[in-house]
């Protein structure tokens, strides 16, 4: 087999990988992705201890235990570029003999839940609730950089929606990838399933107008209205395609929950959304230890 470059699979001088500055032995096999980096405590402050703690950049990690189960929680910063280099980093960690500079051969599973916040796209989906994605859009163009993308995606609602949306052959092509089932099962009772955008963008990537005009100023409307099978997209946020899309493509497992923070059909804006996310991570973090 052979060996993976240096150039390619960056190490620091400890030992740690390049970005994250982890070791295999820093990371669970269950890791809660957040995109602020203040709310990894958020989380890790109902752990019943913490093992390990390291932050580089936006990327701060801390490992512990919560009610005997060992986690991750990560903080990713805000978008799917962002995402490729966590995805790869933590695979390597885990598939990788950091060594040998080669794949081990026997595969290890890891299981990613993005908890995060989003806005919401369909008119009665009330601010302060959450919204489980059962598939996610990229409108960022990252998946289309890796071979066997079209393996993972579902070939027929991307190119209703290409045509649906006249979609600009200047922008990159949408993909639709679906987050694993047994996720969804597992956290997901009483939340409402959905299909989530990640946007590439906070601005004119959602469609929003400040001084700057969008190629394309009836995108929401028509996002708003494009249905498949019965089913309607509800939410934009920023990483979930490329966990999604990533995550199959190297054998692992994802899903994103967010908490709705702004209606953008009724334009209205959660006043106090930190309470909701905060009780949204003590239910998921019970869940997925019953």
């Amino acid at each position: 087999m052979e060996r993976i470059g240096d150039s390619e699979l960056i190490l620091n001088g400890d030992g740690t990988i390049f970005h994250l500055h982890l070791k295999p032995e820093n990371i669970a096999d269950t890791i809660i992705l957040v995109g602020d980096q203040d709310r990894v405590e958020t989380v890790s402050a109902y752990f019943d201890k913490i093992e390990f703690t390291v932050q580089n950049r936006e990327f701060k990690t801390q490992t512990g235990t919560y009610k005997g189960k060992r986690f991750t929680v990560l903080s990713t910063g805000i978008g799917t570029d962002n995402i490729d280099i966590v995805l790869n980093e933590l695979d390597a960690l885990a598939n990788i003999d950091l060594d040998k500079r080669i794949p081990k051969e026997k595969h290890t599973t890891l299981n990613f839940i993005r908890i995060g916040t989003s806005g919401a796209l369909q008119g009665d989906i009330p601010v302060d609730t959450p919204i489980i994605s059962e598939t996610s859009i990229g409108f960022d163009g990252l998946l289309n950089f890796y071979a066997d993308r079209d393996k993972v995606g579902n070939q027929d609602i991307e190119d209703k929606f290409i045509s649906y949306m006249n979609w600009n052959k200047r922008l990159s092509a949408p993909y639709f990838v679906d987050a694993s089932e047994d996720l969804i099962t597992k956290i997901g009772a009483g939340m409402r399933r959905g299909i989530t955008i990640s946007a590439p963008g906070f601005y004119g990537p959602q469609g929003r107008v400040l001084r700057l005009k969008i190629q394309d100023p009836n995108i929401n409307q028509k996002i708003t209205e494009f249905e498949y099978n019965g089913r309607k997209i509800t939410n934009y946020e920023m990483e979930s395609s490329a966990i999604f899309g990533l995550s199959k493509l190297l054998g692992h497992n994802s899903v994103t929950v967010c908490n709705i923070i702004a209606n953008r059909i009724r334009k209205e804006y959660s006043k106090d959304y930190k309470i909701k996310v905060d009780e949204l991570i003590k239910t998921i973090l019970d869940r997925l230890v019953s």
